[in-house]
Formats: structure tokens, sequence, C-alpha cells
């Protein structure tokens, strides 16, 4: 979090950001209520993210640009796995990515 560029990315928002870290995967699910749900982003699967019935509370998963998610991951969660669709276009870079669930996420919710 000390990184130059990402606190330059969030100059004007970071307070209005509840920052929260946790060491593992594990631990962000020990921290939360039962029941709080995941959704794992991936080009793995057909399930569109717009068919997601999302909720408040709900968490939204994205891995790493060059990689994604683990497989173990993906293959122990695969009934809350989402994907955004893509005709002829390789990839979305992160931000994009998590913009365009979120953005679906917060409009069901209004």
């Amino acid at each position: 979090m000390a990184d130059r560029q990402l606190k330059r990315a969030g100059l004007d928002y970071w307070h209005e950001v509840d920052l929260r870290l946790w060491d593992s995967f594990a631990a962000l699910q020990a921290a939360q209520s039962p029941g709080v749900r995941y959704f794992f982003l991936t080009t793995k699967v057909q399930r569109a993210y717009y068919e997601a019935k999302f909720q408040p509370g709900d968490f939204l998963v994205f891995g790493r640009e060059t990689k994604g998610l683990p497989e173990n991951l993906l293959a122990a969660n695969v009934d809350n796995c989402i994907t955004i669709p893509m005709h002829g276009t390789r990839s979305l870079n992160l931000a994009t990515a998590a913009a365009i669930v979120l953005f679906e996420a917060v409009r069901q919710q209004h």
C-alpha cells in the first residue's frame, strides 16, 4: 500500500475507502458473517456476470491480470464463478473488469 503509483491512482478517493487487509482468502472468509456470498471472476465459465443476482454484502473476487484465480479456488466454487463475455477481445485489464461487474452489482441494488 506504500506504492507511489497506487497512492496516486486513488489520489482524491482514499478518504472514502474502508481498506481492510487479510493474510489469506480463508482469513477473509473467517472474518465475515455466515451466508456471505463470493463471486469468482474467470474466463473459464459461460455464466455471464449479468446473470448473477447480486445482494448487499456480496464479494467480487478477481485474480491477477496475468494469471487469474487459482484453479483449485475456481473448482471449489464452480457454482459461483462468473465471466465477462468477450467476443474477439483477448482480455480486459483488472480495473476495467472490476468496474464492469461492480457497476452491474450496484445497478441491481438500485
